[in-house]
């Protein structure tokens, strides 16, 4: 790599962990002639900085070529594949067993910046454009990511999010805590249908209770949408289709995964000083 390093670029430890799982170039085409190490930077850049495709900075491959291999990347699971393979690492690192035993789900409301395709109005939070809804464990780990138009019912929305956890996947899973919203016997009739061993445990504040405080492990699926939130790409909804809204959202926990199973202690700049401060001399 010639070039001055991004903040978002990833390092050789994580590197080490990512480059096992890049899928080879397809048999009878033609070699590649990029470096796999600089698209994943270029996707990754994009997603931290928020700016647009063909923004891109010039020292990363051609925009197209990046954008190819994202497509590519969504269409074919190595998105999936990436974010199951280093969650599961994660909490074997924070001593947890590598499936977990409680899930948390909740939604976020945002805006689309374009349109596209699936979009709607909140009734509740009064945004039109769409909804994410994700599924965390007690860590704020994602174990699923659902996108849709805004004005489709958080319980409804909830069977796609439950699709991605199948008992095949999640031996371990006993509970979903989850909100009012959630609190729905259609979803329920669609567990039982579905042969769910989990269940969704409705948490709700002390009646009467109008403090925020929070409640048992629920509060963790705030928290991520948070960290989600320092992924500048994720501050509106950017992408035409669903499915690219659901794989940036992928790329973005991937790059927090990568950060906490090999941080960069990047070195800290110079304290501020305050007019007329001097530093003390040595004695």
């Amino acid at each position: 790599m010639n070039r001055k390093r991004y903040p978002s670029d990833v390092t050789d430890a994580q590197w080490a962990l990512l480059e096992p799982g890049i899928p080879p170039p397809r048999p009878g085409g033609r070699p590649r002639k990029t470096t796999m190490r600089e698209v994943v930077n270029a996707i990754f850049y994009l997603i931290r900085e928020g700016c647009s495709w063909r923004a891109l900075p010039h020292d990363f491959p051609p925009w197209k070529t990046v954008y190819n291999y994202f497509e590519d990347w969504k269409r074919d699971g190595t998105w999936d594949h990436f974010l199951s393979a280093l969650r599961r690492r994660v909490r074997m690192a924070a001593g947890r067993d590598a499936d977990p035993r409680v899930a948390c789900i909740d939604s976020q409301s945002v805006k689309t910046a374009y349109g596209g395709e699936e979009v709607g109005t909140d009734g509740g939070k009064k945004v039109r454009g769409r909804k994410r809804h994700i599924a965390v464990d007690t860590l704020g780990l994602l174990l699923a990511v659902v996108v849709s138009a805004g004005n489709v019912d958080d319980a409804r929305a909830a069977q796609a999010v439950f699709a991605q956890l199948p008992t095949k996947d999640f031996p371990r899973l006993e509970v979903v805590q989850a909100d009012n919203k959630y609190h729905n016997y259609e979803l329920a009739r669609w567990l039982r249908v579905h042969h769910r061993q989990y269940w969704v445990m409705v948490v709700s504040r002390p009646s009467g209770e109008r403090r925020f405080i929070p409640l048992k492990s629920r509060w963790v699926v705030e928290r991520t949408l948070a960290w989600l939130g320092r992924y500048r790409r994720l501050s509106k909804d950017y992408e035409h289709v669903p499915e690219s809204s659901e794989a940036v959202v992928k790329i973005a926990g991937i790059h927090h995964y990568l950060r906490r199973l090999c941080p960069n202690r990047a070195p800290r700049s110079q304290r501020f000083r305050f007019k007329g401060h001097r530093p003390k001399q040595a004695a």
